[in-house]
Parts: structure tokens; sequence; C-alpha cells
């Protein structure tokens, strides 16, 4: 099954093209990158890019992650999705669904929902020695 970050990369990638956007988290890396007489801003994480591109790359990122779990959730549904990330945060082991309701958060996945989700999902996980 995929996951969100298969739905966004391509987008990222090109709107990472169109705005200039690099990583780089030495000197190094941004004099290789970047280009002379344009100024950039620093946006965490290594992420830089110029500063007059910064408002559509973060106005981009975000629809870009929109987009993505909308389609993530057509092709693979809620409880589907739910479960993948219960096993994605290993909630079995750590007996806590919370790693799982923050990666969910924007897909509309309530805590409940998850909390209603899990004790099956632990079943299974009992039942296949997924420990």
């Amino acid at each position: 099954m995929k996951n969100l970050s298969d739905y966004v990369t391509d987008g990222q990638t090109k709107l990472f093209q169109s705005t200039g956007a690099f990583f780089a988290f030495s000197d190094e890396q941004f004099n290789k990158s970047k280009i002379d007489g344009v100024k950039y801003t620093s946006l965490g994480i290594g992420m830089i890019c110029p500063t007059a591109t910064v408002k559509e790359l973060l106005a981009g990122l975000e629809s870009t992650r929109t987009a993505g779990i909308a389609a993530d959730i057509a092709e693979n549904g809620i409880l589907a999705i739910i479960r993948r990330e219960l096993s994605n945060h290993e909630a079995q082991i750590s007996c806590d669904i919370e790693d799982t309701v923050d990666a969910l958060d924007g897909y509309g996945i309530t805590r409940t929902m998850i909390q209603d989700g899990y004790g099956s999902f632990f079943q299974e996980c009992v039942d296949n020695d997924w420990f």
C-alpha cells in the first residue's frame, strides 16, 4: 500500500524546481546550489528557498499535501489508512496511538476512529505474532 509520501513526491519535486527551492545542510552545499544575486530564506530542516518565492512554495506544499491526502483516501480508504499508520508506528508494541493520531493530522480521521480500529489491529498482531 502506498503512503502519503508516494502521493506528494512528484508534486513537491516540481514545486521545488519551479520555485528554486533546494536542500543544503552545509555552506558548501548552499554555495553549490545558490544563484548569485538571489536572496534566500531558510525554512528549516535544510530547506532553502529564494525569498521571492517563499509564499508560492509554502502554498504549493500545502495544496500538494491536501491533494495527496485526498488521493490516499480515495485509493486506500480510511480503515486501511488507519491500520497502515498503526502498523507504521508499531502501536501494537507501544500500546500508544499518539504517533498515529499525529501522522493522520489533516486526514479528517479522529482519535476515536483510530481507537475504534486499534482493537482489531492489536488482535491481528497477536494472532500473527507481529511483536
